[in-house]
Order: structure tokens, then sequence, then C-alpha cells
């Protein structure tokens, strides 16, 4: 048998005659330093650079005949014989790409080491993640480019308003920049140079005209989990993220009371919301599940109602009701409590906000003027929407 020449000046005639064997075989060009081409048994055609980079042998692929051509590979090889020549390793750089981690693996860290343990807000930063960047989850971190993040916080911006888009923005670029302190990612932050959208202070919320068609919109809605979680966002006032993960254990409806535990503030300390005669109602008429600790169970991963968009846009188009956001219903509380001559201490308890001017004030009250406020505000709401009072008998219906 005779011998293979393995060395020859490759052309494309020459390297379509040639045949896969019963092993693996290398030809050598005679042009290219380095410039090689292996044949597979199974018939695949690689060019490749063979060269020894500070004293070992590195093998770099180009690509395969014929997709890449001789005259390509010969290019892409002299670039390649370049590099080495300037002491550079191109697999050095293939290398750290293979090995660089992806979007979903930094947040990971990100909330483990970082999140949890410093900052009480991280189930906010659990939930934008999830609603807006989870698409990302297997990109590469040095993928993600200034444009993109631009175009989604463009995107958020157009859904959820400025502030939301800002909030997404604020999370992608602290999880930049723990990558480069982590040494998880060696660029710049791609998020440092977006410009971020101005904050105008919101004071949108449900007015006494709006009122009977957005009991009545709501009284419609076929899907029970997302027509009572409106309602009791509405009716205790409660941030989102504590209405969606509302455990049973978490109520004391014999004393009309849901005790929020301290994990679950924004402020860190627990909060007990008395709970209103129609809020006590709509949960009363929920069951709970046997199979899930949530009151507002869903059947993904969280085992609770993550976003309810599709059922609040819903209900919104059915009310004939624009520019109202899931987050306006606490406002709504808040100003139905001023209106019926609350003070601001006791709306201050009642939403637990963290203004440091009031907290020693309603630091110091007790729920029973809270429930006071609450259920004169509720009355006010049900009585200005006049079909509010009929909210219960009508979700029966509903079901």
């Amino acid at each position: 048998m005779s011998k293979v020449d393995t060395k020859f000046k490759f052309t494309k005639r020459k390297l379509e005659s040639l045949k896969p064997a019963d092993k693996t075989i290398t030809y050598h060009d005679t042009v290219t330093t380095g410039l090689k081409l292996s044949v597979s048994k199974a018939g695949t055609y690689t060019f490749f650079i063979y060269r020894k980079i500070k004293g070992r042998p590195e093998r770099i692929k180009l690509g395969n005949f014929p997709s890449m051509t001789v005259e390509q590979a010969r290019i892409s090889g002299s670039d390649v014989n370049a590099q080495i020549d300037r002491k550079n390793n191109p697999n050095d750089a293939r290398r750290a790409e293979l090995s660089e981690i992806t979007l979903k693996e930094l947040f990971d860290d990100y909330l483990e080491l970082h999140a949890k343990p410093h900052k009480k807000s991280w189930r906010n930063d659990e939930m934008n993640y999830k609603n807006h960047l989870s698409h990302w989850n297997s990109r590469k971190l040095s993928t993600i480019k200034a444009l993109d993040i631009k175009r989604l916080h463009n995107k958020v911006e157009k859904e959820s308003g400025g502030y939301q888009a800002n909030r997404v923005h604020s999370l992608i670029r602290s999880m930049f920049y723990k990558a480069i302190d982590w040494e998880h990612y060696q660029g710049n932050n791609p998020a440092k140079g977006v410009e971020r959208f101005v904050e105008h202070s919101r004071e949108r919320k449900l007015e006494a005209e709006e009122l009977k068609a957005f009991f009545k919109a709501v009284s419609e809605e076929q899907n029970d989990v997302i027509r009572d979680y409106i309602l009791i966002s509405l009716l205790t006032g409660a941030r989102r993220s504590n209405v969606l993960s509302m455990e049973w254990k978490e109520l004391h409806l014999e004393r009309a009371e849901w005790v929020i535990p301290a994990e679950k503030m924004k402020g860190g300390k627990e909060q007990t919301l008395p709970l209103t005669h129609e809020a006590m109602q709509i949960l009363k008429e929920r069951k709970p599940n046997k199979k899930s600790k949530f009151v507002f169970t869903s059947n993904g991963k969280t085992g609770h109602l993550v976003e309810p968009k599709k059922g609040w846009v819903r209900i919104l188009k059915r009310a004939g009701i624009e520019n109202l956001r899931l987050h306006d219903l606490r406002r709504t509380l808040g100003s139905w409590q001023a209106r019926t001559g609350a003070s601001l201490a006791i709306i201050g308890k009642t939403l637990a906000h963290q203004d440091q001017k009031t907290t020693a004030i309603y630091a110091r009250l007790d729920n029973d003027p809270v429930r006071e406020s609450m259920e004169k505000a509720t009355s006010a709401m049900m009585n200005a929407g006049k079909q509010g009072a009929e909210i219960i008998p009508i979700k029966k219906q509903a079901k």
C-alpha cells in the first residue's frame, strides 16, 4: 500500500479529492505556516493552525472545508500567525469565553452572596430578574452590550413605566459591578452609560367616578385567583410582593389580622395589618389548597401568583380605565384614608412607610385606630362605587 502524501499546496481541487479513511488523517499546507487540514473517519474536514506558543503546542481551529474556502483559511491562518508572533495565544480568548459564566449564573451568585445578606428588598430583585431579565438566562456576560440594555430599558418603560425600567437598570448594573469585583467578568459595565429615565412622583389612584366600573370589571373576572388578589391588594394597601406571596399561616382570621413576617418586609420589621370586613369575606371564600401554602396559588415554580399582567389588562379594558397600575391600588387606599380623616401617622402605619420623620410617631400606635381608618376608607370606596358593597355576592356568581 502506497504511502499517503500529506504535505502539499492546498487547492480546492486537491482537497475535494481527499477521501475519509479508517482513521483521522492530517494534511499539511506548504504555503501558509502551520496551516493543516484534518479529515476524520466521519468525513469532517477541519482547517486549523498548529504552532508552538511559549513552548506549548496549540491547535487553533479556523473552520470546516468546504464552508471555509482555501483562500479564507489562508487569510484566517495568517491572522492567527500574526497574533502568535505578537506573543498572543488566540486560544486564550476562546477558553475565557467558554469558561465565562452566564447571566443566570451571575444572578444566582448575586442573590446568595450580595442581595439576600445585605438587602431587605432582595425579593424585588428576584421578581425584577424573573420578569424582565430571565430571557437572557443563557447569555454569556460578554455578549450583553450597552445597546441591548438600552433597548430593554426602553421596552420596560413602555410596558411598566420609567420607575420600573430604572429598577431593572439598577439591578443589572449592580450585577455587572459585582461580576467585575468577583472576577467573573473582565470588561466594562455595559449598563454604566445607559441614561436613566427621569422619575416623577406618581399620584394616580382610583377616583370616585371610576370605582363603580372598576368593581364591576373585577367581579366579572373569571380567574378567581387574579380577581381576589386585586381586591385584597386594594383592601389591604399591602405591597405587591407581600400580597402575591401571602401564606395561610400568616393569616389570623379569628382576630382579623395578617401578620407579614420581617423577612418579607422592605424595612425588615414584622407588620400586623388589620383585615377589614370585606377583606375577611374574600379570604374566607377562598379555600386553603392542601397542595399549596399560598393564598394566591399558581402552577409555576414559586407556587404562587407572580405577575397577573394579562388579567390586570383585561380588567382595565372592561372598566374603560387607563393609566392605572397595580401599585396604584396601594396609593388608592391611602388616599381614601386621607379623605375620611385619617392622619398621616395612621396612613403611614397602614402602608408600612419607612419615612424616618413619621416612623417614630406611628410606631407607637396600636392597630385599633388603623383598623378604624381602614374600615372607614373601605366603606367610603364601596359607597362611592355603589356596586362595591355587592362585590362578594357577584364573586360567588362568577365562579
